[in-house]
């Protein structure tokens, strides 16, 4: 239903009943091993950081910046490595296969322990994007942790590939021993599918004989499989106790070697293990491929990376989806050699899939592309400490150029934004200022004084309605967010009853100061964290923004005032006085880094999908 004639009542108060308009979705484009014996052992498994302490050259500093990952041996959730993206940008997703050979050998008394880090380049820097598991006691590792990164055209996405020699229980790179590293863009490796390069030293020296082969696949199939797998009656292995196994998944690959997949956890001291469920892209699995054969290899757990073979069976995505809750399917585990030892021979134990489900895990652009609409709202800071308008060093003066900090935020934000809703239609509010013709303070007013139509037609017509504003309103204060911020969240509200994934607001607050409600704002925040919205909030000039920072609940769950805590982070603050010489996009993708995943967050949550998506 349309809305905009609904809008008829005064703005001037901060109470308005005016905001986004309901807008109907736009109708959005779419755009093996061949004997039976078990596979290499090589490539083996996570575990606790162990060995003694060592360090990185101290020419390796490019590559001690700050983790934002987990240890090397936790899987890194899904969201990580999130890159930001407007409708230009998202294209599709590609996953990276690593493997070494012939690392070099740190170690003195058993052999090197790798794990891989993957760094993108950002403005110039290298920033860890994830890492890998550790393969123990082994120099020729072939990863089970995929790195899955979003591929752009247009864009040259420069990749970074180190390895190191996992020393300790430590997320410090300095703690490990560094074995080479390889850098390449990302195209490169998706133009040749698979490549395979010798890794150098931070001298450029080469790492001795160690090599590097990267493999690419595109993700365009969103469907993943969740298994449930456990053991009955595995072969006991351990001479003092029983067997601590593990499952590993391979697929066939193009050179008719068996890929390894996934491997599970280790259960410890059982034959009747009960893994914990996994789920892997389908893709990954079987290449989509339903039919097509997997292997999966049983092994008993060695610390020294020596695993004992129990069995082995082939399956299929087909087979395996016979299994539901309730009705388990049953595969004997087999050991080649046992079997043509012994005449009674029956198997070395039974795997037991208990269950197993296929279903579509939507991304930011599946979202998009299935009709999700983004309803943007600006809110500009009026307030007297910005200056007045008509003074060169005020904050909302207009230089020559035509611009200044809250312009070129808003542009920066808007020009991306604007791509994602069908009509180009936004409100844009004030706060702060007093309002002719009775000169009161309104914290929630529409910038082209047009209380019935407070839309703006573009991000041009947003700078237009806020270049003419300027001499009409009076700048004064406090600088209170909740009123803006509460306004949105009524229409966002409204957008809960939706089927399908069709609207999620976004409030782009552009500031000077401290806030003045922060217990007010703190509250409404929290409340709006349920509803399908984030906020993002440009702060200009240099002012202390430290509420600010506290408010981003980046490090930590934000909490209202009577200890409510956010049901997730949405919030982005960003201080444009970082970016006032970098190029325009550097601070759009700043900006926008979290929403694609704050947005995918909240509609899985609630359990919707894309309006045009396709069952499983």
């Amino acid at each position: 239903m349309r809305t905009r004639d609904r809008m008829n009542a005064s703005v001037r108060g901060s109470t308005g009943p005016w905001g986004p308009a309901h807008r109907p979705r736009c109708r959005a484009g779419t755009h093996g091993h061949s004997d039976p014996s078990p596979a290499p052992t090589s490539d083996i498994m996570c575990s606790p950081f162990r060995g003694s302490r060592s360090f990185l050259p101290e020419d390796c500093q490019e590559l001690l910046l700050p983790s934002p990952t987990p240890m090397a041996y936790i899987p890194t959730p899904s969201a990580a490595g999130v890159a930001p993206m407007g409708s230009q940008y998202c294209v599709c997703k590609v996953e990276l296969s690593v493997s070494g050979q012939n690392l070099l050998d740190r170690d003195v008394t058993s052999k090197s322990d790798p794990f891989c880090v993957l760094f993108t380049e950002n403005n110039g820097r290298w920033m860890e994007y994830d890492r890998t598991e550790t393969a123990i006691n082994n120099l020729n590792p072939a990863f089970s942790k995929k790195f899955v990164l979003d591929y752009h055209f247009e864009e040259v996405q420069k990749l970074k590939f180190a390895l190191f020699d996992q020393d300790k229980s430590s997320t410090q790179l300095d703690e490990h021993d560094f074995l080479g590293h390889f850098s390449c863009s990302l195209g490169t490796i998706v133009s040749s599918k698979k490549i395979t390069r010798p890794l150098v030293l931070l001298n450029d020296k080469p790492a001795g004989k160690g090599m590097i082969t990267i493999a690419a696949q595109e993700l365009s199939d969103n469907r993943v499989i969740t298994l449930s797998l456990a053991g009955r009656k595995l072969d006991k292995k351990d001479l003092f106790g029983k067997s601590d196994p593990f499952l590993e998944f391979y697929k066939p690959g193009d050179d008719g070697k068996w890929m390894l997949v996934h491997r599970t956890e280790v259960i410890k001291y059982t034959l009747d293990p009960v893994w914990k469920p996994f789920t892997v892209p389908l893709v990954s699995l079987c290449d989509g491929d339903l039919e097509k054969p997997i292997q999966v290899m049983c092994y008993d757990y060695d610390n020294d990376g020596g695993h004992d073979f129990i069995g082995e069976f082939q399956t299929s995505v087909l087979q395996m989806s016979e299994a539901r809750d309730g009705v388990p399917l049953e595969l004997e585990c087999i050991n080649p050699k046992k079997q043509r030892k012994k005449k009674s021979y029956r198997n070395s134990g039974v795997i037991i899939l208990r269950s197993c489900k296929i279903h579509r895990d939507y991304s930011f652009l599946d979202y998009i592309l299935g009709g999700c609409q983004l309803m943007f709202t600006v809110g500009i800071d009026f307030t007297a400490s910005n200056g007045n308008p008509l003074d060169p060093s005020s904050l909302h003066y207009i230089n020559p150029m035509g611009t200044n900090e809250y312009l070129s935020a808003i542009w920066a934000v808007g020009q991306i934004i604007q791509d994602y809703d069908s009509d180009k239609m936004f409100p844009a509010l004030g706060f702060g200022a007093q309002l002719p013709p009775d000169w009161k303070v309104s914290h929630e007013f529409a910038i082209n004084f047009n209380p019935t139509n407070p839309f703006c037609s573009g991000v041009d017509g947003i700078a237009q309605a806020y270049s003419a504003c300027l001499p009409h309103i009076r700048f004064y204060g406090p600088t209170n967010f909740s009123p803006i911020v509460n306004h949105v969240a009524r229409f966002a509200a409204q957008a809960t009853q939706q089927q399908t994934a069709t609207q999620y607001f976004i409030l782009l607050i552009i500031t000077d100061g401290v806030i003045s409600d922060m217990e007010e704002t703190r509250h409404a925040v929290v409340q709006a964290s349920k509803l399908p919205m984030s906020i993002i909030i440009v702060g200009v000039g240099n002012a202390d923004f430290a509420a600010m920072e506290f408010l981003d609940g980046d490090s930590r769950r934000l909490r209202s005032h009577t200890g409510e805590e956010a049901a997730r982070d949405i919030v982005q603050f960003v201080p444009f006085r970082e970016f006032r010489n970098a190029a325009k996009e550097t601070l759009a993708k700043a900006v926008l880094a979290e929403l694609p995943q704050q947005v995918v967050q909240y509609f899985k949550h609630k359990n919707l999908a894309p309006t045009n998506s396709e069952p499983a």
